[in-house]
């Protein structure tokens, strides 16, 4: 807590100094009543009141803090007070800030400015409010002020940066870099610069000009000084030297880099760029790290050189000439850089259409001759393999074994080595060629590696990576390969078993949890797969770029309340980093850290414009739709909450969906599902193709999954208006002129509805009239559902609105005989039960078909037959008022002698149908559930358990390593085997499918009771 002459706030410390000790100990009540003996003696002090608000806004009364705060306001906004400190504003803004409230604390600096301007510590405080509402312009305006007061450099370098951050993200341009450049200018002739961080930004604001001669000069000079590290300054100027298309001086000055640092693998592109003439690498953004090598290479296939074929050829012997040199002169043998490097430009030569083959083989056998042990060896050569005929990946891989038999070794190495020929025998597609015995031997060759050396691992920590602990890894891909050939179950359980097999004995291995937690859901253990999604501990940040693993799926199972809260927790982290991002840019700014400042900003816009969080945001309320769907009190509560869906349609505009930023990290996916859309396991195997095809989806986003999830969060932001609509729509079948909630009459509700429907169309692909044309075209027998069956979900949402439409509607847009009978009901009967139908004719036990049609019947059941139960009971709530019952006989006023009368039949009539189809799926489901848990075992056993060709010897061989009581384990790995059962993991797997199909089952009978109650009421 700041002071000043023991004072704080205007009063002295020793009176306040018991209250933040209260709050700092959360004993609010305490400082609640010391705040109050304080205002007491203190009534008319800011200050005083401040420290109220803040202890009223930790104790949950954030309504009484800002009145608190605005009585506070008033005080600092009058005549009567003379002292006003940094103290009494930062307190305030503390609560302003938690109450969402930024602009009130804003103005209170403002005010204190105007009132002092010549205080540093007020304007500094105003600055900090500015950077909290990311107002460049304000805070470029600040700090010029701040500059010329007191000629300190870092604020001038504070507007500097508040002009590039305007430059980078508002409208700024030209005119504004040369603003800045010219006030660097200014200080620089009379103060010089005296921070390394003050040059870097100088430098970038020339740079992004294209004023690189200037920059370099610069950079010659004395300024140049402030770099600390010669490395970092050639490389400065090596980039701008390439940018100025000055390549021969930039090609020096990157060979001195490798010179000092030949493991720089930036550079060394560099260079090499530099000599082709074709450098793209040195326009990468001036703050990227140039420092360490990357674990794989650039795969960017080089543009057609301009040069000459003997001159691309001379040059291209020079920089061999000087990787050479530095391999000899190289002491570390653990540098990889050179000796990449001659692959590298032996790659250059083939794509250049003059290649010696034998060189680029021999390169690469070079290669692996020094650095077969490294785990990194796969990924280093990945790319140059790719380029690779089969014959000559095969010729490979029979001399990296003649190498290996050549060279002594360590056991810890060997098992190196032998990772190693399993990565380039995975990456070069071969064991997708090989036949279906070759496959098992190999993952049973991996797993009894794996078991002969894991006494190597006995001493390590549980913490450490065991020797050979990816082995266990590459024996489940090649496993769930086999799977995917053969569609023997047998082998994705075995898959299972290996992974669960090393988690037993290292319980921090990501490596297994993934693909494990992967497979799980495929069989439809999901409550499995979130358990172990749990165990990865997914926190922060990691929460935008993993949450993909599980979250997907759990949207779409009948788990809603695990589902709602991965989502809660996703948010919470979202909203608190953007609400508290601003804090790591201002103490960006404090500790003159200005290029953090840029990253710290640019950082919080990505976040802000993720695509995930914009589809979690949807989610948490289709979640709270679907699990508050019995109740329609409860749904106009929550369509209050998202100003009847308005909000959500403002959330998915077409500005905001084209600035989307995808986050997640995919490299992280199994090969079989490289994106949340995509999985190999549900489709045919697709022999030596399928390898390249695995390979580039999980290695890039495509452009196609991106739009896909575009046209998801479009569709599912525009349902809970469409529902709230088609409910107005539904409860306005009788009343002439109803206007709910404030909302519009019934021409404009389906006016509105009628529009979002026809965008809803449009995101499908179709106009209004062509969807509906497919819809009937479906239960004329002209279409089937087998073409639509990856998006039926949309589908039957999209007959469940128009149906609502066509209830208000003066020109039906389904058919309709006779107007006094609705036969829309009928149509969204007829088809309701023709896709659950296709559905269950398609869909085989949980137990023994893993990738169902089930996660299709529970989107069907929570989301689509919701939507059409909330809409009948609109309809009914205004068929049927309250207080009001049927005549039973006689003519008279009677409901059941109104008009009405065929309406209310075609709603009874849609409640037994939708009824009858609803139980047709539990029967189903019940089926699955109705047997016995140990049958199920045994049915999972039998898959694994068998002593002819196919499944069976992994089960085996795990099961006599448990048994085999090896001493040379140590104590820690034999306990952990001690509690290893490969029953024990298949009956936790029955279980959790259990589970899935019980939860199921009973969100099936809510709806069933429920549609039951509305059939008596009718």
């Amino acid at each position: 807590m700041a002071t000043r002459f023991g004072m704080a706030g205007g009063i002295p410390e020793r009176r306040v100094r018991p209250i933040w000790d209260a709050v700092d100990s959360r004993q609010f009540k305490a400082a609640l009543k010391l705040s109050a003996a304080l205002l007491a003696k203190y009534p008319n002090s800011p200050y005083a009141l401040a420290l109220k608000a803040l202890i009223l806004e930790r104790m949950g009364k954030p309504d009484e803090a800002l009145s608190v705060c605005s009585n506070a306001m008033e005080l600092l906004f009058s005549d009567n007070v003379v002292h006003i400190d940094d103290l009494t504003l930062s307190t305030l803004q503390i609560v302003f800030q938690r109450l969402d409230r930024l602009d009130l604390a804003t103005s209170c600096y403002e005010h204190a400015c105007a009132k002092f301007p010549n205080n540093l510590e007020i304007m500094m405080g105003l600055f900090n409010c500015y950077v909290r509402e990311y107002s460049y312009v304000k805070q470029q305006q600040t700090a010029i002020k701040m500059y010329k007061m007191v000629g300190e450099e870092r604020f001038l370098l504070w507007a500097v940066c508040s002009i590039q951050l305007q430059v980078l993200l508002s409208n700024g341009g030209e005119k504004l870099l040369s603003l800045a450049e010219a006030l660097l200018k200014k200080h620089i002739n009379s103060h010089s610069l005296h921070e390394p961080e003050a040059l870097a930004i100088y430098i970038s604001i020339l740079e992004q000009q294209s004023k690189y001669e200037a920059a370099l000069e610069v950079l010659s000079g004395n300024l140049g000084s402030l770099i600390g590290r010669e490395e970092d300054k050639l490389r400065m100027q090596g980039r701008l030297l390439a940018r100025a298309c000055n390549y021969a001086a930039a090609a020096e000055i990157f060979q001195k880099v490798l010179e000092s640092c030949p493991d720089d693998w930036d550079s060394f592109l560099n260079y090499l760029g530099c000599l082709l003439e074709d450098n793209t690498n040195c326009f990468k953004a001036s703050t990227a790290s140039h420092t360490c090598l990357p674990s794989s290479v650039d795969s960017q296939v080089p543009k057609e050189t301009h040069l000459s074929e003997e001159l691309f050829d001379s040059r291209l012997s020079s920089a061999l000439s000087v990787v050479e040199k530095l391999q000899k002169d190289g002491h570390d043998d653990c540098v990889r850089g050179p000796y990449l490097a001659t692959i590298e430009i032996e790659r250059r030569r083939h794509l250049n259409g003059n290649a010696d083959d034998g060189k680029f083989l021999e390169a690469l056998l070079i290669y692996f001759q020094r650095f077969n042990h490294l785990s990194c060896f796969a990924s280093d050569v990945e790319m140059f393999l790719q380029m690779l005929t089969q014959d000559e990946k095969s010729e490979l891989r029979e001399k990296f074994l003649n190498i290996l038999e050549a060279l002594p070794t360590t056991p810890i190495k060997r098992i190196g080595q032998v990772i190693t020929i399993f990565k380039v025998q995975e990456l070069s597609g071969a064991m997708f060629m090989e036949s279906v015995k070759e496959l098992e031997g190999t993952a049973i060759k991996m797993l009894e590696m794996f078991c002969e050396n894991l006494p190597l691992s006995r001493d390590l920590d549980p913490q450490e990576n065991m020797y050979g602990e990816e082995l266990l890894s590459m024996a489940s891909s090649v496993l769930v390969t086999l799977f995917w050939r053969t569609r023997n179950l047998g082998y994705l359980l075995e898959a299972v078993l290996v992974l669960e097999f090393g988690l037993i004995i290292r319980r921090y291995i990501w490596q297994y949890k993934i693909p494990l937690l992967h497979i799980y859901s495929f069989v439809g253990a999901l409550p499995l797969a979130h358990d172990w999604y749990g165990t990865l501990e997914v926190k922060n940040i990691l929460q935008e770029t993993m949450s993909h693993h599980i979250l997907p799926q759990m949207l779409k199972s009948p788990f809603c309340s695990e589902a709602a809260d991965l989502v809660k927790e996703y948010l919470k982290f979202m909203d608190d980093h953007l609400r508290e991002a601003a804090d790591l840019t201002f103490l960006a700014y404090r500790h003159r850290n200005y290029s953090k400042v840029i990253e710290f900003v640019q950082f919080k816009e990505r976040l802000q414009h993720s695509n995930q969080y914009m589809m979690a945001r949807i989610e948490s309320v289709f979640l709270q739709l679907k699990q508050k769907a019995d109740s329609l009190e409860e749904i106009q509560a929550i369509f209050q909450s998202v100003n009847y869906g308005m909000k959500l349609l403002e959330l998915s505009n077409e500005d905001k969906l084209t600035s989307l930023t995808f986050n997640e990290d995919l490299q992280t996916r199994p090969w079989w599902s490289p994106t949340t859309n995509k999985n190999f396991l549900s489709e045919p195997f697709e022999d030596g193709s399928a390898c390249s095809r695995a390979t580039m989806l999980s290695k890039k986003k495509t452009t196609e999954d991106e739009d896909t999830k575009k046209k998801e969060i479009e569709r599912k932001s525009l349902i809970p208006r469409l529902l709230y609509l088609s409910m107005q729509a539904a409860s306005s079948t009788v009343k002439e002129n109803s206007e709910p909630n404030g909302t519009a009459s019934d021409t404009n509700v389906a006016a509105e509805l009628k529009i979002l429907l026809e965008r809803y169309a449009r995101n499908i692909g179709l106009t209004l009239d062509e969807a509906i044309s497919v819809i009937l075209g479906i239960l004329e027998g002209q279409k089937s559902f087998k073409e639509l069956s990856s998006d039926s979900i949309s589908w039957m949402n999209f007959a469940v609105f128009v149906n609502a439409l066509n209830l208000s509607s003066k020109k039906p847009l389904l058919p309709i005989e006779d107007k006094s009978n609705p036969t829309s009901w009928h149509i969204v009967d007829r088809l309701t039960k023709t896709c659950v139908m296709y559905h269950l004719s398609h869909s085989e036990p949980i137990l023994t078909s893993p990738g169902n049609q089930l996660t299709v019947l529970v989107q069907l059941v929570t989301e689509s037959f919701s939507w059409q139960i909330l809409i009948i009971q609109s309809c009914m709530k205004s068929l049927l008022p309250i207080g009001k019952r049927k005549k039973k006989s006689g003519g008279g006023s009677g409901l059941m002698d109104q008009p009405n009368l065929p309406k209310l039949q075609a709603v009874q009539s849609s409640i037994r149908s939708l009824m009858d189809t609803i139980k047709e799926i539990q029967t189903r489901v019940a089926d699955q559930i109705n047997g016995s848990e140990d049958n199920d075992l045994d049915t999972l056993l039998s898959y694994v358990q068998r002593d002819d060709n196919g499944p069976g010897r992994i089960f085996r061989i795990l099961e006599e390593n448990v048994v085999a009581n090896n001493p040379d384990l140590g104590e820690r790995i034999s306990d952990s085997l001690k509690s290893w059962s490969s029953g024990d993991v298949l009956r936790r797997v029955v279980r959790a499918q259990r589970k899935y199909l019980t939860e199921f089952n009973q969100i099936c009978d809510s709806k069933v009771k429920l549609l039951g109650t509305l059939r008596q009421s009718a």
